[in-house]
């Protein structure tokens, strides 16, 4: 296969600063202007901050190999330069003193310079691409990680069996299942294959190797009860103790945190299976800080932690037999839950360095997060911790990730066949009629 050339952008290295090792023995060209930008970011303390101190570390290891601007030897048969650049803007350009269209042109230039070599400008900037195209450069999307999220991993499907089976699972209460890609706790709907109407909830036993019932919630779970069979199948699973990494993905109002919540008190209150329930979201930007606002931290992070509030007090208003403690005034706030230390709410700013053993912990909105956000949560848990990620990879407000790279769908995929892991994709709205028609059609 013939070598070609890629010239990096400031987006990629800070999205993934070991980039430079992702192109297998083609060359990679870094415009002394990106190392510019990249310094900018070093004394952030944020996720992007990290990554620009740690791509700075891995170009000063590489620059131990010989001269940068010569290029030295990376990964499998590959060279790294830092180029300089000495061509002139074109002149649309020319104006506007900027390190993107500097950028440009040191694309430009080493395309120019090897014209039987291919060469690709590699940039997550939408703009920069459109803008390369017209200059005549070929452009590329940073896609290492990317996931098509239309392909996303769903953890359900209809399965066609013999009715025998259907009937076996029944008497039996599991049924010896087989196929190659069946995954680890991937839930199924059973149909017979003569009689559409005969049809089993299930999940798949991977060790097993055989389809386990569902669990029965006919009394529901902290006076909640699943709507469909999807929510059926996430409660389940978050109140499975033997599956210790639970993700949960659908858009607004289908009940994701909600669902979550109400199994985490159920575990922590009821059963007494962890010590505490741990809430938390990205206060976004992660990492930065929180101030600028008027009180102490717990009134600074109300704004951030409120949907959360909103799902604990709707759920306390019912006691587990779903009836409404509001009418008789027996419902507890959760200011009251927190001082008897069954709950903790909390951003997740704080939780690099901490160990969390035996705690159910939620992250919500966690397609906020970046892959490397979500390894240093789940690196947090602590032995008897169950861990639940929820979120909507189409409701992303970090410019910094997408629906494709971003960390919940991350680990949706790299989970997808472990045994000791579980997802449902939510797919109903069960908010309200207005707010699953807004959902489809806005």
């Amino acid at each position: 296969m013939a070598r070609k050339n890629f010239v990096l952008d400031t987006n990629v290295l800070l999205h993934d600063p070991r980039a430079i090792y992702h192109f297998a023995d083609n060359h990679v060209v870094i415009p002394i202007y990106v190392l510019e930008e990249i310094d900018s970011f070093k004394k952030d303390q944020s996720d992007l901050g990290r990554n620009a101190r740690e791509i700075s570390r891995q170009l000063d290891a590489c620059r131990r190999l010989g001269r940068l601007s010569e290029g030295v030897p990376i990964g499998k048969g590959g060279l790294l330069r830092v180029a300089i650049g000495k061509r002139a803007l074109p002149d649309p350009l020319r104006a506007a003193q900027i390190a993107d269209n500097f950028i440009l042109a040191v694309a430009l230039e080493v395309r120019d310079a090897e014209p039987n070599v291919r060469t690709f400008l590699v940039t997550k900037d939408v703009n920069l691409r459109v803008r390369g195209d017209a200059l005549g450069l070929q452009t590329l999307d940073y896609d290492a990680e990317k996931i098509d999220v239309q392909e996303l991993y769903a953890g359900t499907r209809e399965l066609e069996v013999a009715g025998p089976l259907i009937d076996g699972f029944y008497q039996d209460g599991s049924a010896p299942l087989e196929g190659d890609d069946l995954r680890a706790n991937e839930y199924l709907l059973l149909k017979d294959s003569q009689n559409a109407a005969h049809t089993a909830l299930a999940r798949f036993d991977a060790t097993a190797k055989r389809a386990v019932p569902v669990k029965k919630l006919r009394e529901g779970v902290w006076g909640i009860r699943p709507k469909n069979k999807e929510q059926h199948y996430a409660l389940d699973l978050l109140l499975n103790d033997d599956v210790k990494l639970v993700t949960l993905v659908g858009k607004a109002g289908t009940g994701k945190t909600l669902l979550a919540i109400a199994a985490g008190l159920q575990k922590v209150v009821e059963e007494n299976a962890y010590i505490k329930l741990l809430v938390s979201r990205p206060v976004y930007p992660l990492g930065r800080d929180i101030g600028f606002l008027p009180g102490d931290i717990e009134e600074k992070l109300n704004p951030w932690m409120q949907p959360i509030y909103d799902n604990v007090e709707f759920l306390l208003g019912f006691n587990k037999d779903g009836k409404d403690n509001k009418k008789n005034g027996a419902n507890r706030s959760y200011a009251e839950m927190m001082e008897l230390g069954y709950i903790e709410i909390e951003p997740l700013t704080y939780i690099r360095g901490r160990s969390i053993p035996n705690q159910y912990m939620i992250v919500d909105e966690a397609q906020n997060l970046t892959p490397h956000e979500v390894k240093t949560i789940i690196t947090r848990v602590g032995d008897g911790t169950k861990i639940v990620l929820t979120g909507d990879p189409y409701q992303i407000d970090n410019p910094y990730v997408d629906s494709g790279n971003n960390g919940l769908t991350t680990v949706v995929e790299r989970f997808k066949n472990q045994p000791i892991a579980g997802h449902v994709t939510l797919t109903r709205g069960e908010r309200s009629a207005l707010a699953e028609l807004a959902s489809n059609i806005l």
